[in-house]
């Protein structure tokens, strides 16, 4: 069964593409947690941050360049933070690779 974030790749589901390439889409979350609460998602179906492999690490590093384009076009690139929950313990929901990225007010410490 697709993740939901597949269905976006698809273009089943309608959302605000902030970014897009062959290999990532960035998009705005739908249930922000904070002012700037962006997605970037691996398009390949990498279930989580702990099943990355050698050949995923050029995906990585393209989500991680597009992550900090992101932060520097929303404005809080002084003062953000990245996120990728892994496992349901840690609040994985979806098993599809994803970043969160968070800015826009203080976040505090963890």
């Amino acid at each position: 069964m697709a993740t939901i974030f597949e269905k976006i790749i698809n273009k089943e589901i309608e959302t605000t593409i902030l970014y897009e390439d062959d290999e990532v889409i960035a998009i705005k979350d739908k249930y922000p947690k904070a002012p700037v609460h962006l997605l970037i998602i691996s398009k390949k179906v990498i279930p989580s941050f702990q099943k990355i492999e050698k050949q995923d690490l050029p995906i990585i590093g393209k989500m991680i360049k597009i992550s900090q384009k992101l932060a520097k076009e929303f404005k809080v690139e002084n003062g953000y933070r990245i996120v990728t929950n892994i496992g349901e313990s840690a609040g994985q929901s979806i098993f599809h690779l994803h970043f969160h990225l968070l800015g826009g007010k203080s976040l505090g410490s963890m």
